[in-house]
């Protein structure tokens, strides 16, 4: 495995507009630069970079990240191979070390809410735009409040149903473990072992980074 100093050379050097200038033909927009998604198929640009912050995102299927992530998802390979890859185009050696099993805990930690996190936000999502309760109470909101269909498409805004457990439970039929539901805060857990959403009721703003 890397260590974290070898880790910071690589995410340090890998310059997001450059990794992605790789694969994407992208023009300067104010302080951000934009092309079309190499993700999707799209005839108007919604792939935007940010120098200033390092990550792409993209406001049509979603897609976003640092330029590991860009090179993890373009290329289908992991996190190690994509780190693999960036150090090999910037000419960074490997200082490679066995991780602690307090170390490799952490970092699965880390990428299991990750993931949680990006399902909760197509999942909050879709029930905006196809659950009952979403369209006339979520997208009845938004619109009293101005939001247009654009922007509420755009933000990946979302709705979370008043119910106790829905999206827990809904979480955990995709797969996903109840730890990393409770460690992202979605959802709580009492002393009886039960579940229920944090959020129920409640229009859902992602925040992206």
């Amino acid at each position: 495995m890397l260590d974290q100093s070898t880790i910071d050379k690589i995410t340090d050097a890998a310059l997001i507009q450059d990794v992605v200038s790789d694969y994407v033909t992208l023009r300067k927009r104010g302080v951000n630069m934009l092309g079309l998604c190499p993700f999707h198929n799209e005839k108007t640009p919604s792939f935007t970079v940010s120098p200033a912050k390092g990550i792409f995102k993209c406001f049509g299927c979603g897609k976003g990240g640092n330029s590991v992530h860009f090179i993890m998802e373009h290329e289908q390979i992991t996190y190690y191979e994509a780190l693999k890859y960036l150090a090999k185009k910037y000419h960074i050696e490997f200082q490679e070390r066995e991780f602690s099993a307090e170390e490799l805990a952490i970092r699965n930690d880390r990428e299991s809410m990750f993931l949680v996190n990006e399902f909760a936000q197509k999942y909050f999502t879709s029930t905006l735009h196809n659950h009952l309760d979403g369209k006339s109470i979520g997208l009845g909101y938004f619109r009293e409040r101005g939001f247009r269909e654009d922007i509420i498409q755009k933000f990946q805004l979302g709705y979370s149903l008043d119910q106790r457990d829905a999206f827990s439970q809904g979480a955990i039929k995709a797969g996903y473990n109840r730890e990393y539901l409770v460690k992202t805060g979605l959802t709580l857990e009492n002393e009886s072992g039960q579940l229920a959403d944090r959020f129920g009721g409640r229009v859902m703003f992602p925040v992206h980074k």
